[in-house]
């Protein structure tokens, strides 16, 4: 193909230009080079290796880790006009000898293939039969040693540097700090890679973080306000699955649990159920997620606290992949924390141990910032931010400190004359006075600091400790019953007057305060009634074919016709993401449908530039004349007649020679074409012909002359 990266990128996936750093890709993946590529989810790391394949003789092999997702992919691409294929464990031997039959043909261009298939010997032998062009190994950190747990194949991929010696190999990933992508240059035999590292901001997702506080009620309050969009809500344990999609289902919300420990085959139906929108929400375990090629979830809601930023990072990423807004809820409570490190504590490897600890806690400093959550996110991956975000629950709703040496000294006091035997539940309630049985049987009541904390709830209480462990003035120990012990600044604090900085509870509190909406334009309602309108169509026609929704149009495609309102097909593919393979395809049914919007919104009295030129052609279409049409309207006749010039200027076909004189409109073309520097405007023409021919074929042959001109 002997067309240019940006023309491929136009003519297939409809986008104008490139994001940051494609382009220099693609150039070095097309002139062998190794690369390491790391985007965020929804940066478009695919177009780095979907392009180069096309622009390439031979098949581009792309190591894929789920058969769901490779599903996606392909059916992605067929809708765009691309030749691609997937070989896994569900195809049966027919349909995998005649895919590798097309592909030594040559009219597959990009194959898709788990790493269990791409390193068994008949596939081997196959692979030094075909020309391979490039190949990706999407997924990436699922080869590093330090990356995440997944399947024991993604580390043999090494061994395909002695079938594949001079192709170049992409390795894709959206999570990997420093030490993950080093290991990934060393499984993977990386010959000197180029490694591109894209800003792992997604500025479009708000981060939020709350204690779990009437969490239940809060994440249904938070689903109900947005019952059309799609989100996934993830959970520490199948348990927690199937009692939140229980819970949110009473209260009339559409949700489904999914979990490792639920039959295949269900997995399968909740998955395809969630992806084609006929459920709305999926309350899931961490096995949801990486095969999910959906672009329009419009919020993540972590039930409990993952286990590192990689995994929080990574699964908030499902949110917003087109681009547009999004949200991020995170809840967090002592009993994570302690889940956690009890599951982590038996790692048998000391030093992976010691690892995924660190990493626990950076995520525990991440949950209580007191400064902008986009800054701690983004230093976690080696990205400075100077700019506090604007989009985190910090910097909309600031966190008030206070003074809390006095609190910290009160809970030291009480831990040491308590012999640092008690959990945090039992400490509170020697602080704040309990009669309770163990209480009393245990005769804490008796020590001195006993009740010194009344002043303050149980809830407050434990959001302080909490606050007070992340400082390191107060630790546990995990090894001892979850007993609390003093931390490293503890004698700094009871001795040598450390202060103890905490955020106050009114503000710490999971109820965030609503935050003020603007208030919208007539034509930003509009837009969304006609978003709302075209994502219903898109549903139809999804239905009718059996695909996705997103694979129809995204919802960042629909919401910019929504916004631009294009009524021809030259308008409708200035629209970002209408490539000519989906005009052909849908651009009829999406423009009838943008037609009958922009009508129905002017014969309701308002008024829309788009909508009066097509209340005047479809007076047209029924049989009336100029006049007619001018006197319903109550508008001039020349009025009407630049309606229908737009329109047919438009590529509307319209019998024009019907009132207007083809031949006065050549004789002024010919004027135009033989003036080098023609003068503004129409008078010059009407004067030039001796007021012989009237404006309305000036205007026409203007309007024709500046188009052949484009």
């Amino acid at each position: 193909m002997n067309k240019s990266a940006e023309e491929v990128l136009q003519q297939f996936f409809g986008y104008k230009s490139f994001r940051p750093f494609q382009k220099e890709i693609i150039e070095g993946v097309i002139g062998g080079q190794d690369t390491l590529v790391l985007m965020p989810t929804g940066g478009g790391k695919s177009l780095c290796y979907q392009i180069p394949a096309l622009m390439q003789e031979g098949l581009a092999l792309v190591v894929s880790p789920l058969i769901s997702l490779m599903k996606d992919q392909v059916e992605a691409l067929r809708s765009l006009g691309v030749q691609a294929a997937y070989l896994n464990s569900s195809l049966d031997g027919v349909e995998q000898s005649e895919i590798e039959g097309r592909c030594l043909q040559g009219t597959i261009r990009i194959l898709y293939v788990s790493p269990e298939k791409l390193l068994s010997g008949g596939f081997i032998r196959f692979m030094q039969e075909v020309k391979v062009s490039l190949l990706a190994i999407d997924e990436a950190h699922c080869v590093s040693n330090w990356g995440h747990d997944f399947r024991p194949e993604y580390s043999q991929l090494k061994s395909l540097r002695n079938y594949l010696p001079g192709v170049p190999m992409v390795a894709l990933t959206a999570t990997a700090d420093k030490v993950t992508r080093e290991d990934i240059v060393k499984q993977l035999g990386m010959k000197r890679p180029k490694v591109f590292l894209a800003s792992f901001d997604r500025p479009n997702i708000h981060l939020r973080v709350s204690p779990a506080t009437n969490r239940l009620r809060e994440i249904t309050r938070f689903i109900q306000d947005r019952k059309s969009q799609s989100g996934i809500i993830y959970c520490s344990s199948r348990k927690n699955t199937e009692m939140l999609a229980e819970k949110l289902r009473k209260a009339g919300i559409g949700a489904a649990a999914y979990h490792a420990g639920m039959a295949s085959d269900k997995r399968s139906l909740v998955q395809e159920q969630f992806i084609k929108d006929d459920v709305m929400v999926v309350c899931a375990t961490v096995a949801f997620g990486m095969g999910i090629d959906k672009p329009n979830v419009r919020y993540v809601i972590h039930y409990n606290i993952p286990k590192n930023m990689e995994s929080y990072y990574q699964e908030i990423g499902r949110a917003g992949r087109d681009g547009l807004p999004s949200q991020a809820l995170l809840f967090y409570t002592y009993q994570d924390v302690i889940l956690w490190k009890t599951i982590l504590a038996d790692t048998q490897d000391a030093s992976l141990r010691e690892l995924r600890m660190a990493k626990l806690d950076r995520m525990l400093q991440f949950a209580n910032a007191s400064l902008c959550r986009r800054k701690v996110l983004l230093n976690y991956f080696q990205e400075v931010k100077e700019e506090d975000c604007g989009n985190c629950d910090v910097c909309l709703s600031p966190r008030e400190t206070f003074d809390g040496s006095i609190l910290a000294q009160k809970a030291l006091s009480a831990m040491i004359r308590l012999r640092e035997s008690v959990g945090l539940n039992t400490l509170i309630q020697v602080l704040r006075g309990s009669a309770s049985q163990e209480i009393i049987s245990k005769n804490y009541h008796q020590i001195k600091t006993y009740g010194s904390g009344r002043e303050e709830s149980a809830l407050a209480w434990k959001e302080y400790l909490q606050q007070m462990l992340n400082q390191g003035v107060v630790e546990i120990a995990y090894d001892e019953h979850y007993h609390l012990k003093q931390g490293p600044w503890a004698r700094a604090v009871l001795f040598e007057g450390r202060k103890v900085p905490l955020v106050k509870l009114d503000l710490a509190k999971s109820e965030e305060k609503p935050l003020r909406e603007k208030v919208k334009s007539q034509a930003e309602w509009r837009a969304e009634e006609l978003f709302e309108r075209l994502r219903a169509l898109r549903k139809k026609l999804a239905g009718e074919r059996g695909v996705p929704p997103y694979i129809i149009f995204n919802d960042k495609t629909l919401d910019e016709m929504a916004r631009e309102q294009p009524i021809s097909e030259a308008a409708l593919l200035e629209i970002s993401g209408v490539a000519q393979a989906k005009l052909a395809q849908f651009g009829k049914e999406f423009l009838t449908e943008i037609r009958a919007y922009l009508v129905d919104q002017v014969q309701e009295g308002n008024s829309i530039k788009g909508g009066t030129l097509l209340l005047s052609l479809e007076l047209y279409r029924s049989g009336k004349d100029i006049s007619e049409i001018a006197e319903i309207r109550s508008m001039k006749e020349s009025t009407v007649l630049g309606h229908l010039m737009q329109l047919y200027l438009e590529g509307e076909e319209l019998e024009i020679e019907r009132w207007v004189n083809m031949e006065e409109v050549e004789q002024v073309m010919g004027l135009l074409e033989q003036a080098s520097a023609p003068p503004q405007g129409m008078k010059w023409i009407f004067e030039h012909f001796e007021e012989k021919i009237p404006y309305t074929s000036i205007r026409l042959a203007l309007g024709l002359h500046e188009k052949n001109r484009v």
